[in-house]
């Protein structure tokens, strides 16, 4: 059984408290768990973080405006 997501709501936070958090988050990321991250900007500096460390992510907008990204360990 997998884990519940953990959701990360950086919306409306000042940099670099989001960065912070999520990475924070991934610290705890248990096997078959996502971190389902709410930001109102793209994350680009994210994006770098989590492919240097074979993370995998999805990005897609929110319909009320920002981005969810879902993060996951590789297998």
């Amino acid at each position: 059984m997998n884990a519940p997501d953990m959701v990360v709501d950086g919306r409306g936070l000042e940099p670099p408290e989001p960065m912070e958090r999520v990475v924070a988050a991934l610290d705890v990321l248990q096997p078959g768990q996502r971190i389902r991250f709410l930001i109102h900007r793209q994350p680009y500096p994210l994006y770098d973080l989590l492919s240097r460390y074979h993370y995998r992510y999805e990005t897609a907008p929110l319909a009320e405006g920002g981005f969810e990204v879902l993060i996951s360990a590789s297998s």
